[in-house]
Protein backbone atom coordinates (compact mmCIF):
# COMPACT_ATOMS: atom_id res chain seq x y z
CA UNK A 1 0.00 0.00 0.00
CA UNK A 2 1.11 3.84 -0.59
CA UNK A 3 0.08 6.88 0.77
CA UNK A 4 -0.43 10.14 -1.13
CA UNK A 5 -1.63 13.45 -0.66
CA UNK A 6 -4.92 13.32 -2.18
CA UNK A 7 -5.45 15.37 -5.48
CA UNK A 8 -8.43 16.89 -7.16
CA UNK A 9 -8.38 13.86 -9.28
CA UNK A 10 -9.34 11.65 -6.43
CA UNK A 11 -12.00 13.99 -5.21
CA UNK A 12 -15.18 11.59 -6.34
CA UNK A 13 -13.53 8.55 -4.95
CA UNK A 14 -13.61 10.36 -1.49
CA UNK A 15 -16.99 11.39 -1.80
CA UNK A 16 -17.93 7.81 -3.14
CA UNK A 17 -16.14 6.21 0.30
CA UNK A 18 -18.03 8.73 2.33
CA UNK A 19 -21.61 8.16 1.32
CA UNK A 20 -20.72 4.43 1.86
CA UNK A 21 -19.24 5.05 5.14
CA UNK A 22 -22.38 7.16 5.85
CA UNK A 23 -24.82 4.11 4.72
CA UNK A 24 -22.28 1.37 7.27
CA UNK A 25 -22.93 4.42 10.28
CA UNK A 26 -26.70 4.83 9.45
CA UNK A 27 -26.93 1.19 9.35
CA UNK A 28 -25.32 0.55 13.00
CA UNK A 29 -28.31 3.00 13.92
CA UNK A 30 -25.25 5.80 14.55
CA UNK A 31 -26.06 9.32 13.96
CA UNK A 32 -22.56 9.92 13.25
CA UNK A 33 -21.78 12.06 9.65
CA UNK A 34 -25.78 11.89 9.38
CA UNK A 35 -26.20 15.69 9.01
CA UNK A 36 -23.96 16.49 5.58
CA UNK A 37 -20.38 16.05 6.98
CA UNK A 38 -18.31 15.52 5.65
CA UNK A 39 -19.05 16.67 2.54
CA UNK A 40 -17.70 17.33 -1.15
CA UNK A 41 -16.75 20.85 -0.14
CA UNK A 42 -15.13 19.47 2.97
CA UNK A 43 -12.90 17.33 0.89
CA UNK A 44 -11.80 19.60 -1.54
CA UNK A 45 -11.09 22.05 0.92
CA UNK A 46 -8.78 19.22 2.94
CA UNK A 47 -6.77 18.66 -0.58
CA UNK A 48 -6.48 22.65 -1.37
CA UNK A 49 -4.67 22.58 2.03
CA UNK A 50 -3.26 19.07 1.58
CA UNK A 51 -4.43 17.76 4.71
CA UNK A 52 -5.99 14.78 2.47
CA UNK A 53 -4.06 11.84 2.53
CA UNK A 54 -5.06 8.49 0.48
CA UNK A 55 -4.18 5.16 1.00
CA UNK A 56 -3.49 3.44 -2.87
CA UNK A 57 -3.00 -0.31 -4.06
CA UNK A 58 -2.58 -1.03 -7.47
CA UNK A 59 -3.81 2.34 -8.15
CA UNK A 60 -7.47 2.35 -6.48
CA UNK A 61 -8.06 4.17 -3.83
CA UNK A 62 -8.90 2.50 -0.44
CA UNK A 63 -9.14 4.87 2.62
CA UNK A 64 -8.40 8.73 3.62
CA UNK A 65 -8.18 10.63 6.02
CA UNK A 66 -7.40 14.35 7.02
CA UNK A 67 -4.24 14.81 8.83
CA UNK A 68 -3.61 18.67 10.55
CA UNK A 69 -0.96 19.60 12.75
CA UNK A 70 -1.52 22.16 15.52
CA UNK A 71 -4.40 22.68 17.99
CA UNK A 72 -8.17 21.55 16.97
CA UNK A 73 -10.35 23.82 19.00
CA UNK A 74 -12.30 20.28 19.75
CA UNK A 75 -9.76 19.14 21.55
CA UNK A 76 -9.30 22.65 23.81
CA UNK A 77 -11.81 21.20 26.77
CA UNK A 78 -11.81 17.33 27.66
CA UNK A 79 -14.04 15.77 30.51
CA UNK A 80 -11.10 13.51 31.43
CA UNK A 81 -7.50 14.34 30.46
CA UNK A 82 -5.14 14.07 27.67
CA UNK A 83 -1.83 12.22 27.93
CA UNK A 84 0.44 15.40 26.71
CA UNK A 85 0.45 18.67 26.20
CA UNK A 86 1.19 21.32 23.86
CA UNK A 87 1.95 20.04 19.97
CA UNK A 88 0.21 17.80 18.15
CA UNK A 89 -1.50 16.19 15.21
CA UNK A 90 -5.30 15.66 15.04
CA UNK A 91 -6.75 12.94 12.38
CA UNK A 92 -10.47 13.72 11.01
CA UNK A 93 -12.86 11.61 8.73
CA UNK A 94 -10.85 8.51 8.19
CA UNK A 95 -13.07 6.67 5.68
CA UNK A 96 -12.59 3.14 3.97
CA UNK A 97 -14.19 1.85 1.15
CA UNK A 98 -16.63 -0.64 1.35
CA UNK A 99 -14.90 -3.33 -0.33
CA UNK A 100 -11.64 -2.71 1.90
CA UNK A 101 -13.27 -2.78 5.16
CA UNK A 102 -11.42 -5.21 7.54
CA UNK A 103 -8.94 -5.77 5.23
CA UNK A 104 -6.35 -3.28 7.57
CA UNK A 105 -6.50 -0.01 5.74
CA UNK A 106 -7.61 2.04 8.70
CA UNK A 107 -4.56 0.69 10.46
CA UNK A 108 -2.13 1.73 7.80
CA UNK A 109 -3.40 4.90 7.10
CA UNK A 110 -2.94 5.05 10.84
CA UNK A 111 1.00 4.08 10.73
CA UNK A 112 0.92 6.47 7.91
CA UNK A 113 -0.01 9.80 10.01
CA UNK A 114 2.11 8.66 12.78
CA UNK A 115 5.34 8.67 10.65
CA UNK A 116 3.84 12.14 9.54
CA UNK A 117 3.86 13.26 13.16
CA UNK A 118 7.06 12.00 13.72
CA UNK A 119 8.54 13.48 10.15
CA UNK A 120 7.19 16.53 11.73
CA UNK A 121 8.66 16.02 15.42
CA UNK A 122 5.09 15.90 17.10
CA UNK A 123 4.85 13.72 20.20
CA UNK A 124 1.49 12.51 19.61
CA UNK A 125 -1.43 12.28 17.31
CA UNK A 126 -5.37 12.63 18.64
CA UNK A 127 -8.64 11.80 17.39
CA UNK A 128 -12.19 10.95 18.61
CA UNK A 129 -14.88 9.08 17.10
CA UNK A 130 -18.81 8.46 18.09
CA UNK A 131 -19.40 6.66 21.39
CA UNK A 132 -21.43 4.12 19.40
CA UNK A 133 -19.16 3.57 16.55
CA UNK A 134 -17.61 0.34 17.58
CA UNK A 135 -15.69 -0.68 14.35
CA UNK A 136 -13.63 2.55 14.72
CA UNK A 137 -13.24 2.03 18.16
CA UNK A 138 -11.76 -1.28 17.57
CA UNK A 139 -9.23 -0.14 15.12
CA UNK A 140 -8.24 3.14 17.12
CA UNK A 141 -7.58 0.69 20.14
CA UNK A 142 -5.81 -1.87 17.86
CA UNK A 143 -3.82 1.06 16.85
CA UNK A 144 -2.28 1.87 19.64
CA UNK A 145 -4.76 4.66 20.95
CA UNK A 146 -5.44 5.34 24.41
CA UNK A 147 -8.84 6.65 25.12
CA UNK A 148 -8.64 9.69 27.08
CA UNK A 149 -12.20 11.07 27.92
CA UNK A 150 -15.06 12.62 26.16
CA UNK A 151 -15.10 16.13 24.27
CA UNK A 152 -17.66 17.54 22.37
CA UNK A 153 -17.32 19.15 18.98
CA UNK A 154 -16.79 23.11 18.30
CA UNK A 155 -18.38 24.28 14.97
CA UNK A 156 -19.34 23.15 11.56
CA UNK A 157 -22.56 20.36 11.26
CA UNK A 158 -22.06 18.48 14.49
CA UNK A 159 -21.43 21.08 16.57
CA UNK A 160 -22.31 20.30 20.20
CA UNK A 161 -21.89 16.49 19.40
CA UNK A 162 -20.29 13.90 21.83
CA UNK A 163 -17.35 12.24 21.13
CA UNK A 164 -14.55 9.92 22.53
CA UNK A 165 -11.36 11.40 22.61
CA UNK A 166 -8.25 9.16 21.81
CA UNK A 167 -4.02 9.75 22.09
CA UNK A 168 -1.52 7.81 20.62
CA UNK A 169 2.08 8.96 22.17
CA UNK A 170 4.96 8.48 19.57
CA UNK A 171 7.90 6.82 20.73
Amino acid sequence: MEFAVATEEHLDRLCEMTDQAKRRLRDLGIDQWQQGYPSRETWARDIEEGSARVAVENGAVLGVLAFKAGADPSYGLIDGAWLTSGDYASLHRVCVAGESVGAGVAGALFAHAFQLARDLELPSVRIDTHPGNRPMLRALEKAGFARCGQIRLVGGLEDGALRIAFEKVLA
